[in-house]
């Protein structure tokens, strides 16, 4: 696999975070940074995908959206009275 060296720099409690995390997680720093990386890139396509949708579709509606979240196993989060 080629891969792609990089020079990063991060605020220093947020490099002991990420640091902390990827031992949590049993990985290396680069896998866990690529991890992150990859999940940020999704979470933009889709966040992309669904901003035309609604451009397209319209709203998604509150029925809609909680039919996602059982299918996805979302609890909703819970609001303050």
């Amino acid at each position: 696999m080629k891969v792609d060296k990089m020079s990063i720099s991060l605020a220093a409690e947020l490099g002991d975070e990420v640091r902390k995390a990827a031992r949590k997680a049993g990985t290396g720093l680069s896998t866990w940074l690529a991890e992150a990386a990859a999940a940020k890139l999704r979470t933009e396509a889709l966040q992309e995908f669904l901003d035309a949708w609604e451009r397209e579709q319209g709203p998604l509606t509150a029925g809609e959206l909680a039919r996602a979240e059982r299918e996805l196993g979302f609890r909703p989060a819970r609001r303050s009275p």
